[in-house]
């Protein structure tokens, strides 16, 4: 048997902080710091520093704070962190920036386990006997998430393997955090504009209860990686053992999403998001699944020029591919048959009440909604982002109006964030996408009248 790395130091936390009363206090820094910093600002501008200045010092602390709180915490909190970064395409740049890096910290790091406790889960999960199977470990972790993390090893049989392991009490601080997390949603606002933070909240209970057993997110990717085995584009690593709270599989190493997004070149950029925009739109077709996880952490460009994907804890069941209800509000959209899609939509349960939108107020609010649709290849840009979601969250217009008419039904909410999320990466990537082709490729129905 090969050697087991280890560290010289014993450097890492015993385990993610698990009591009601302990982690509320942790997540109540935020508010708190804010408040004080605000004072502290107030101050500032009342001796004459100007506003700008002040307020780029603010969101700095503020992300600072923001990262330091949930990372440390993971669970919950860090998912909702992670689930919020990919919305800062949406915020003016000299708001968004101190988030941006905070946020991108969150998607590959957090304090690690003690070297102690991950033998010890692995002890416990896939029995005294890993060793044998696992002939070389890394001790140190090569990577970090909301409820787990990653260390590189070496599998019996010579091939680089992937070792996710749960951090010990993820459960319990998973659950914690999604009940207690709701009340600071004010705090998560500039990430998110006209986002219901709340609804997000129950999303991620729902969704995220289910990643707690990787047996169910290595069924997930075997299936992901079954379905594009044969594709030039995308690289799905198989699964190679699985147990309740530790999953292996062969190991894939690229650029990741976040680097290219901080400083790829306009061609590296528009490939990774022609490749990005092809995985969500193909994966209900080819799998009846969609991955649901659209933030740059899980996303890689790897050396052969593939998009590698990770994580698949988080996907949405899609039995046929994306649902009628949807490809054919789509359509009607496209084709400017207003008062049909209406008629459609109330069927459909998309609007709220007996109130239904004004035609043309409707076709205002959809216009910059179906730009992408309308043409071969469309730009995704910050500016793109920054002026539709100033459009939407502008309560004197008549898109704030039309859109409290609308609802979303519960069996759409997740798809509709996946889509959601997916064009916010697309803009941070600052891309041209060929993305009307993709689309009329995958889900023709949503387009062909």
């Amino acid at each position: 048997m090969g050697s087991i790395a280890k560290f010289g130091n014993d450097v890492g936390v015993t385990a993610i902080p698990r009591g009601r009363a302990a982690r509320t206090a942790k997540l109540a820094r935020l508010p708190l710091g804010y408040a004080g910093r605000a004072a502290a600002g107030l101050g500032r501008r009342i001796a004459g520093q100007s506003s700008e200045e002040v307020s780029a010092e603010m969101a700095a602390k503020a992300a600072e704070q923001l990262f330091n709180v949930l990372g440390e915490l993971k669970g919950g909190a860090m998912k909702l962190g992670q689930a919020l970064s990919v919305f800062e395409a949406a915020v003016p740049e000299h708001l968004s920036a101190p988030y941006r890096d905070a946020l991108t910290k969150l998607q590959r790091d957090a304090p690690p386990m003690r070297p102690q406790q991950v033998h010890r889960v692995l002890d416990q999960q896939l029995g005294t006997s890993w060793r044998e199977r696992i002939s070389e470990f890394n001790d140190a972790p090569a990577a970090a998430a909301s409820i787990g993390q990653v260390h590189k090893a070496r599998w019996s049989d010579g091939r680089d393997v992937a070792v996710k392991i749960q951090y010990p009490g993820a459960d319990e601080a998973l659950r914690s955090d999604l009940r207690q997390i709701a009340r600071l949603a004010p705090l998560f606002k500039p990430l998110a504009p006209g986002t219901d933070i709340r609804s997000l909240v129950e999303e991620l209970t729902e969704r995220s209860v289910e990643e707690l057993d990787y047996r169910l997110e290595a069924d997930n990717q075997r299936a992901f990686a079954r379905a594009f085995n044969d594709s030039p584009y995308i690289r799905i690593p198989k699964v190679v053992a699985s147990a309740p709270k530790v999953m292996v599989t062969e190991w894939i190493e690229g650029a990741p999403l976040s680097r290219i997004i901080a400083g790829g070149s306009a061609v590296q950029r528009s490939h990774a998001a022609q490749l990005l925009a092809e995985f969500a739109l193909s994966s209900p077709a080819l799998v009846s699944l969609i991955h649901t996880d659209a933030h740059p952490g899980n996303f890689m460009i790897l050396d052969d020029g593939r998009l590698g994907v990770i994580d698949f804890g988080a996907v949405v069941p899609l039995p046929g591919g994306f649902p009628t209800e949807l490809t054919k509000m789509i359509q009607l959209a496209v084709a400017e048959r207003y008062g049909d899609l209406i008629g459609h939509m109330a069927e459909a349960g998309f609007l709220a009440g007996e109130r239904a939108p004004d035609v043309d107020d409707l076709a205002q609010f959809l216009h910059p909604l179906l730009e992408p649709l309308r043409t071969d290849s469309f730009t995704f840009s910050r500016e793109w982002m920054q002026a539709v979601a100033a459009q939407y969250s502008d309560w004197r217009g008549s898109e704030f109006r039309t859109a409290r008419t609308f609802t979303m039904p519960a069996q759409f909410m997740m798809l509709h964030r996946v889509l959601l999320s997916t064009v916010a990466v697309l803009c941070q990537l600052d891309a041209h996408v060929p993305f009307g082709q993709i689309v009329r490729q995958w889900v023709p129905e949503a387009v062909i009248q």
